[in-house]
C-alpha cells in the first residue's frame, strides 16, 4: 500500500479498525484474531485503531500481547473518553483525572510506553472541551502518548479544541452511505491539517453485498442495537435496492464490493485522509489492504456519490438517542 500522513507519522492508506476483534459483532476466534494482527503487519498495515472501550480493555490487552515484539512496525492508536457507569452501561467522561487513569491502563493493556496517536472518544458535555484536551495535552507534555485525536466531534468543538492543543487526527463515520463528515469537519480538517480517519468504511458490511438485517443478527451487535435504523425493516428493503447496481459497478472496475467502498473513500479530496475498515478474518483484511491500489477515474466517483448518499438510503445512521448525544451531528 502507499503512505499517507497522519500528522508526524507516515503510515499505510488503509489502517486497521481493531474493534471487531473484541466487539461489537458478537465472539470472535481468539487463534483467527492473533493471526489477523500478525498478517495484518506482514501485509503492509502500519496504522492501528483500538480503544479501552472495545470488550472493556480486551482489544488492548490482545493487541498488546500479539504485537509488543513488533510495536516499532505500526502506529498505535487508541482512545479515551467512554466510562462504565455503576450499572454497565456506557457513558462519556472526559474528566481530566479519569482520562489520565484510563490512559495508564490502556500503557498497562498495550504493553508499551507510548501510544502514538490518544483519542477523545467522544465529547462529554459536562466537561468543556478545553479542559480534555488540556489532560491529554499533559499527557504529550510527560510522554505517555505522542499525538492527541478527537472522534465525532463538530466542526465548532475542533477549532475550540485545536486551539488548546494541537489536534492530529479526527475520527468519525464516514462511507458512500454515511456523508456527515461533508457538512463541515472534512473542510476544517484541511484548513487545519489535521488527518481525517473514517471508521465504518464498509457501512457496517453493508457495502461488501454480505449483509443482515437487524434482526438476523445477534443481540449484541451494533446493527441490532444503535445502528439499527438502515438495517430493519422497509428501511433495509429499500436500502438493498442499492446493491445491484453498485455490485455491476464494481464488477466494471474488476474488484470486490469492499473495495470499491473502500477506493471510493480514498478518492475522497485530501490525501490525509485514511480509512479504517475492520474484520475478524485474515481473507478480507487483505482483500481490504488491496483496495490501496484502486484508482477510481473521476466519473467512476461521480457515478458512485449519485447512486448511494444519504438521500438515496433510507433511515437514519444511528437511533434518534445516539444521534441526539453524537456532537458532530451538530455540523
Amino acid at each position: 500500500m502507499h503512505q499517507r500522513k497522519l500528522g508526524p507519522f507516515k503510515v499505510s492508506a488503509i489502517g486497521l479498525g481493531c474493534m471487531n476483534m473484541s466487539s461489537g459483532y458478537g465472539a470472535a476466534d481468539k487463534k483467527e484474531s492473533i493471526r489477523l494482527l500478525n498478517e495484518c503487519i506482514d501485509s503492509g498495515y502500519s496504522f492501528l485503531d483500538t480503544a479501552s472501550m472495545y470488550g472493556d480493555g480486551h482489544n488492548e490487552e490482545l493487541i498488546g500481547n500479539t504485537l509488543k515484539h513488533r510495536r516499532d512496525e505500526y502506529v498505535l492508536a487508541s482512545k479515551c473518553g467512554i466510562s462504565k457507569t455503576a450499572d454497565g452501561s456506557n457513558e462519556m467522561n472526559g474528566r481530566p483525572e479519569v482520562i489520565r487513569q484510563t490512559c495508564e491502563n490502556s500503557l498497562r493493556r498495550l504493553q508499551t510506553d507510548v501510544i502514538d496517536l490518544y483519542y477523545l472518544h467522544r465529547l462529554d458535555p459536562k466537561i468543556p472541551i478545553e479542559e480534555s484536551v488540556g489532560a491529554l495535552g499533559d499527557l504529550v507534555t510527560e510522554g505517555k502518548i505522542r499525538t492527541i485525536g478527537l472522534s465525532e466531534m463538530c466542526a465548532e468543538t475542533t477549532y475550540r479544541a485545536h486551539s488548546e492543543h494541537p489536534i492530529t487526527a479526527m475520527q468519525s463515520e464516514y462511507s458512500l452511505w454515511t456523508r456527515t463528515p461533508e457538512r463541515k469537519i472534512l473542510s476544517v480538517c484541511d484548513e487545519l491539517e489535521i488527518t481525517f480517519v473514517a471508521f465504518s468504511p464498509l457501512a457496517r458490511s453493508f457495502l461488501t453485498g454480505i449483509t443482515s438485517n437487524a434482526t438476523e443478527v445477534g443481540e449484541d451487535d451494533i446493527r441490532a442495537n444503535f445502528a439499527r435504523p438502515r438495517f430493519e425493516g422497509d428501511n433495509f428493503t429499500s436500502n438493498l435496492k442499492l446493491l445491484d447496481p453498485y455490485r455491476e459497478i464494481a464488477e466494471q472496475q474488476k474488484c470486490t464490493m469492499a473495495q470499491l467502498a473502500l477506493a471510493w473513500v480514498l478518492a475522497r479530496g485530501s490525501k490525509n485522509l485514511i480509512p479504517i475498515p475492520g474484520t475478524r478474518e485474515v481473507s478480507h483484511m487483505k482483500e481490504n489492504a488491496a483496495a490501496g491500489d484502486i484508482k477510481l477515474s473521476d466519473e467512476t466517483v461521480q457515478i458512485l456519490d449519485q447512486l448511494i448518499n444519504e438521500k438515496t438510503v433510507a433511515g437514519r445512521r444511528y437511533t434518534d438517542v445516539v444521534m441526539a448525544s453524537t456532537d458532530s451531528e451538530r455540523d
